[in-house]
């Protein structure tokens, strides 16, 4: 019989972070970043991945949201852009992930596969139709090669599809729980 360990990353961002004017995904998280130990990073490892926050927009830029581990180019989960509903004033989203290290030795083809989802306002009170939508978008995304022979920062990211100032995306929280066996 095994025990399974929870154990939330450090540390827990109290000041949200607000950003603009961007149309690649980055990572948008609170910081400092959330930084996994590498001796933690071994094969059955679990992340649980929670953020939330909101946007605002003019016009209906796309807008994609997701997770990301070591940096923004490496993307383990992301939605499809999606058109977002005009003239949004702070409307909510939410993202979730739970993904697990399958094979790792520690090495540099260590494989995350996972899924989760996101959430985007169509207003101050109703998701937007179409959501939730599942986080990747296709089987073969659920399954991200990536290093692991270091300590890794992990995070939330985004994207627009049309850069503007006024194209804002806030994350209030975000947190990261890792889940081991012993």
């Amino acid at each position: 019989m095994s025990i399974k360990v929870v154990q939330a990353l450090s540390p827990v961002h109290i000041v949200s972070r607000t950003t603009n004017n961007f149309t690649t995904f980055q990572s948008i998280s609170p910081t400092p970043d959330l930084l996994i130990p590498q001796q933690t990073l071994e094969q059955g490892l679990e992340v649980e991945l929670y953020a939330a926050g909101n946007f605002s927009n003019t016009g209906t830029p796309t807008l994609q949201l997701g997770f990301w581990f070591n940096t923004a180019a490496t993307v383990l989960a992301a939605n499809a852009l999606t058109t977002t509903v005009t003239t949004a004033v702070s409307w909510p989203w939410q993202a979730w992930y739970k993904g697990r290290l399958t094979v790792t030795t520690p090495g540099t083809a260590a494989t995350w596969l996972g899924q989760g989802e996101v959430k985007v306002g169509g207003s101050l009170t109703a998701w937007q139709s179409g959501f939730p939508a599942p986080i990747p978008v296709t089987a073969a995304a659920r399954t991200v090669t990536t290093d692991t022979t270091a300590a890794r920062a992990i995070g939330v990211g985004a994207a627009w599809g049309t850069a503007s100032s006024s194209n804002t995306i806030t994350v209030d929280e975000f947190s990261c729980l890792l889940i081991t066996g012993l």
